[in-house]
């Protein structure tokens, strides 16, 4: 028979002479040359594992003469290396006792009367296995733990199926002005709006389309109840073999703020601009043409009969391109927000746009619109983007109906502008300046720009914005 030739260093303990030399006989059967130390008692067990290390496996009998049973297995624990395996051998066969020990951590508990060598060998080599991959895995937890807990980003752990927070890290109770206690004490529901935890359970459970992680910009309370803007990333995890979600939630609120400060210098800048050409064709460029329009009134008496054709058609002229001027100047100056409602402004710039009639139009504002506080800087977004989505429907879509929606629901403001053109594929179609100045509007105010579109189908716009965003941009 081939022995193990490896090399193995065993500790014995066992106050019994005749099972003792059993057990070192068996030892030698499978392996080579065990290097073999014995203790009769606890006490120089203890001694000779202060002094020495590097023990392959321990195995001791469950009763000597100063310590046995459970305060005996306790005890050896407690003073051998984890990376030791402790094996049992005793001659008493207790179901639940062998259980218990296994518990805390024995790696076998063996009978001495059935005891064979091969069996006593198969169970050092699993015990020292199971050692190893014991502390992989502890050292595997370790350095998530680690990662988790000193990361410098809020971390949190839930359950799908409750919503219950079962770990958070450092960064996030730091973050969120919870302490750990109340964190663990609580779920989702904490920290989250009662919208978002329903968007939440519909992507964990796939009621909509998603990959089952929840992602992306969300608007989290702390517990002095201020508002913080998180970007969110998760992934499934096993803990215990229990599925898990992990979540990182960067802070991005403060980024957002400089962010939208710089956005909002820009729009500002542009809409000066705007109101600055669309005051001087109003007031300088329309009142050059309608002086040129009062002379050649004046001219109508001294105009021969055969230039008399001539001369209406240039007033004709004169008065299409005073109009012009204006609707022009209109649209890039709207003046609703001084001297009209926004439904009315939206009114307007669709009568201006189908002029010609091309369009069958429909134009619905909710009832609640009236009744809320929408500020002024919304407002007039929310006219820019319909501008820019008019202007694409009219170079792109070959559309004959447009549907222009603005209602309040779920504490959102929502507005949808929908066409039945030609369409286009959103995944292969990349959006213009246009598109991206739609979304940056949107974004402005911590909402959310969709483009849902199809070859064939029309386009359809919506942009949902918060009705906390609105209360924020009032400030």
């Amino acid at each position: 028979m081939t022995k193990d030739k490896k090399l193995f260093k065993f500790l014995i303990i066992e106050d019994n002479p005749g099972d003792l030399v059993i057990i070192e006989d068996f030892l030698r059967e499978e392996i080579e040359a065990p290097v073999i130390l014995t203790a009769f008692n606890y006490k120089q067990a203890a001694e000779i594992l202060s002094i020495q290390r590097g023990f392959s496996a321990l195995l001791m009998d469950l009763s000597l003469p100063d310590k046995e049973g459970q305060a005996l297995v306790t005890s050896i624990l407690a003073i051998t290396p984890i990376s030791c395996p402790v094996i049992i051998l005793t001659g008493f066969a207790n179901i639940e006792f062998s259980i218990n020990s296994i518990t805390q951590g024995i790696l076998d508990y063996l009978i001495k009367n059935n005891l064979t060598a091969a069996a006593l060998y198969k169970s050092i080599i699993y015990s020292i296995e199971r050692t190893k991959n014991i502390a992989d895995i502890k050292a595997s937890e370790k350095r998530y733990s680690d990662l988790f807990n000193l990361s410098p980003q809020p971390m949190w752990v839930f359950d799908p199926m409750t919503f219950q927070f079962t770990e958070v890290n450092k960064a996030a109770i730091d973050l969120y002005g919870y302490t750990e206690d109340e964190f663990l004490s609580m779920g989702l529901w904490g920290i989250f709006n009662e919208i978002d935890l329903v968007e939440i359970k519909k992507t964990i459970t796939g009621q909509q389309p998603a990959d089952g992680m929840i992602k992306g910009l969300h608007i989290n309370n702390t517990k002095s109840k201020a508002l913080l803007e998180v970007q969110i990333y998760s992934n499934s995890i096993t803990i215990n073999d229990k599925d898990m979600i992990a979540v990182i939630a960067i802070d991005v609120t403060e980024k957002n703020r400089i962010d939208q400060q710089v956005v909002k210098a820009i729009i500002k800048a542009q809409e000066d601009e705007r109101y600055e050409i669309g005051g001087e064709l109003h007031d300088n460029v329309s009142q050059i043409l309608a002086m040129s329009q009062l002379s050649l009134g004046m001219l109508k008496d001294y105009v021969a009969p055969a230039g008399f054709i001539k001369h209406e058609q240039c007033r004709e002229y004169i008065m299409l391109a005073i109009e012009e001027i204006r609707n022009l100047s209109h649209r890039l100056a709207p003046s609703f927000l001084e001297y009209s409602t926004l439904e009315e402004a939206f009114s307007t710039l669709l009568h201006s746009f189908n002029m010609g009639r091309s369009y069958k139009i429909a134009l619905h504002f909710d009832n609640a619109f009236a009744t809320s506080a929408i500020p002024e800087d919304l407002q007039l977004n929310l006219y820019r983007i319909l501008q820019e989505q008019l202007k694409n429907i009219l170079k792109y879509s070959h559309a004959c109906l447009i549907e222009v929606d603005v209602i309040i629901y779920n504490n959102k403001l929502k507005m949808r502008i929908a066409d039945n053109g030609i369409g286009f594929n959103v995944n292969t179609v990349k959006g213009g300046i246009g598109m991206a100045n739609m979304k940056r509007r949107t974004e402005l105010f911590l909402g959310k720009f969709n483009t849902d579109s199809s070859p064939g189908k029309g386009c359809i716009v919506v942009v949902d914005i918060p009705l906390i965003a609105m209360a924020q941009s009032s400030k």
